[in-house]
């Protein structure tokens, strides 16, 4: 059974929102359904929190202006938003005519995509990317085992269930149908997009070949992209696409696509309990979550030549140094023949491996290469520090 999780001081996100508002004072706060947003609102130091569900709360904010006026120098938090029924001009109004009101706003994961938002606030906003829980989240709510979260998952109320049921995930799967899907796009058919989005989950971390979901799903190439494009906007799916430099001699056009949490996958692959192969596979997806917390951007590649060479997971921000780095359960299980291919076209990356039982980050010279071997937390560390981060 899923648990009530009370609200917790989550500190990188904190970190993270206190930062943003020293550039923009509008938040826009996203991710999946059941992400801990409400509750990283609520638990924000100071902040006057407001549920847009509520019919009196709408009722004070149709007046956008005379609402603000009360709230000079506070924070606040507005749930929902979405909810209001032009929650664009209170936003617009915030940034242009209140700048020290602080606010953080939710609603539907894509802006854009929402019907009532008639502005996209461009330039007037900092977005922030609620993930399924990252190294410090674990710190934060006392969850020591790797095996529980790439098991549970990395949302709170799954991984802080002693074993969540099947039906929760399924559960899930259809109010994100209901209630993200429909509302924002109007897809149609039911069966067969559930049909792709667990096909999806199944397949998660393979090359995506949009022919071989087609006919399973008993749609067009053409809707089986569709169906892509909402499960990526909606943060459900991540598009992850090869790195090239060198055309004909690598992999330069076949995505790869990732499911986004550890939990799901597990569920709906049927995995119910974690073999080594399989926590080697859960693994590799929590690192990549871990990157996009602390990246706060999905501007990640992997690297395969057509000789069958691959590194997992690539950062290359223009003009500095990128990071290649190498998902591996243990430590002792790296062999350095893919780093040592890779780094000698592209001698401009440092190397990197992420492994779950690093407990203290180290650099080894393996092969005539300088590696660096880190744990979970020690992604974030090294995102950090080493300026990979396009910000």
């Amino acid at each position: 059974m899923l648990k009530y999780v009370h609200m917790v001081k989550r500190n990188h996100w904190d970190a993270l929102v206190e930062k943003l508002w020293t550039k923009k004072n509008i938040i826009w706060l996203a991710g999946v359904r059941r992400a801990g947003k409400t509750s990283l609102c609520r638990a924000i130091e100071g902040v006057q929190y407001f549920d847009c569900e509520l019919p009196s709360v709408r009722n004070a904010m149709e007046d956008p202006e005379g609402f603000l006026k009360n709230f000079k120098g506070a924070r606040l938090a507005l749930d929902e938003i979405h909810r209001l029924n032009n929650p664009s001009e209170l936003l617009k109004i915030a940034a242009d005519y209140f700048p020290e009101i602080k606010v953080i706003a939710t609603g539907s994961s894509v802006l854009a995509a929402a019907k009532k938002f008639k502005d996209t606030l461009t330039d007037r906003k900092r977005d922030l990317w609620l993930t399924p829980a990252n190294s410090a989240d674990m710190a934060d709510f006392g969850l020591s085992s790797v095996d529980a979260r790439l098991f549970n998952g990395g949302l709170p109320p799954y991984f802080m269930a002693e074993k969540p049921s099947e039906r929760d995930y399924y559960d899930w799967m259809e109010n994100y149908w209901a209630r993200d899907v429909q509302d924002l796009f109007s897809v149609g058919k039911r069966g067969a997009f559930l049909k792709f989005a667990e096909l999806l989950l199944t397949r998660s971390g393979g090359i995506f070949d949009a022919s071989s979901y087609a006919s399973p799903c008993e749609i067009s190439r053409g809707t089986v992209q569709a169906y892509l494009a909402i499960l990526e906007a909606t943060f459900v799916a991540h598009v992850i696409r090869p790195f090239s430099r060198r055309g004909a001699a690598e992999i330069i056009s076949a995505p790869k696509v990732y499911a986004f949490d550890t939990g799901f996958v597990r569920a709906f692959k049927g995995f119910g309990e974690l073999r080594p192969a399989d926590k080697g596979y859960l693994w590799e997806h929590l690192v990549l979550n871990e990157v996009f917390s602390v990246a706060q951007s999905r501007r990640v590649n992997y690297w395969r030549d057509k000789q069958g060479h691959e590194v997992d997971l690539l950062l290359a921000p223009p003009g500095r140094r990128g990071l290649a780095l190498e998902c591996k359960l243990r430590e002792a299980e790296f062999n350095p023949k893919n780093l040592k291919v890779f780094a000698r076209h592209y001698p401009d990356f440092d190397l990197a491996v992420a492994a779950s039982d690093v407990s203290t980050t180290h650099t080894k010279s393996l092969g005539g290469l300088n590696i660096k071997f880190v744990g979970l937390a020690g992604v974030s560390g090294l995102l950090e520090t080493g300026g990979y981060i396009i910000s």
